[in-house]
């Protein structure tokens, strides 16, 4: 399968934000995050970071098909749970440019597209200047949860080639309804830093 990159800044995501929404939707159903997703709460979401003049979206596009998806936004154009962590520990939130999700269809993954999203998302935030640290967080599951899929290899490996760092003392708590729950419940993520110039 062939896939297209293309990067879109700011306001120029707006006439993919209903697929963004639907994509998020479909990818986290699966494990580790379990969201039984609400398109109105994606499209506010996804607005926020359209909103911001300094954001980006990498797309992975099929034909006109909008396949994947990774965000960026300066941390201090970001909500306040994201920057609380990052203030309680004295870090600057202006010096850290935060990655929002990376959702890729499962047929499309293992192409190298995971290392693109990552490529675009730093390399913005050096055009952009003033940051010293990119930054995401990732949701955390026990070991012996049930509902882990066999065979499930998480994403760690990956993210330390990349050069990022799991934080002991960085989290943040963000509320979403799991699959088949009859109201949202609080989760816990673990942030992941590196340097931008390392």
């Amino acid at each position: 399968m062939s896939v297209r990159v293309i990067t879109c800044v700011g306001p120029a995501v707006t006439p993919h934000l209903d697929d963004l929404a639907r994509l998020r939707i479909a990818v986290f159903r699966d494990w580790p995050y379990l969201y039984e997703g609400d398109l109105d709460y994606e499209r506010r979401y996804l607005a926020a970071y359209a909103n911001s003049p300094r954001s980006v979206f990498v797309l992975a596009l099929d034909g006109d098909t909008v396949v994947g998806a990774s965000s960026g936004i300066p941390l201090a154009d970001d909500g306040e749970a994201f920057q609380a962590p990052f203030r309680a520990r004295g870090m600057a939130v202006d010096e850290v440019f935060y990655f929002g999700e990376s959702v890729l269809l499962r047929d499309y993954r293992g192409q190298g597209v995971g290392h693109r999203f990552f490529d675009e998302r730093e390399a913005h935030a050096r055009r952009l200047g003033g940051f010293a640290w990119t930054a995401f967080c990732a949701v955390e599951r026990d070991a012996d949860d049930p509902r882990c899929p066999p065979g499930h290899r998480p994403n760690d490996a990956f993210w330390t080639k990349r050069g990022y760092r799991r934080q002991d003392d960085l989290f943040c708590t963000l509320p979403w309804t799991e699959i088949g729950a009859a109201a949202e419940c609080a989760h816990r993520l673990r942030f992941w830093l590196r340097p931008l110039d390392a």
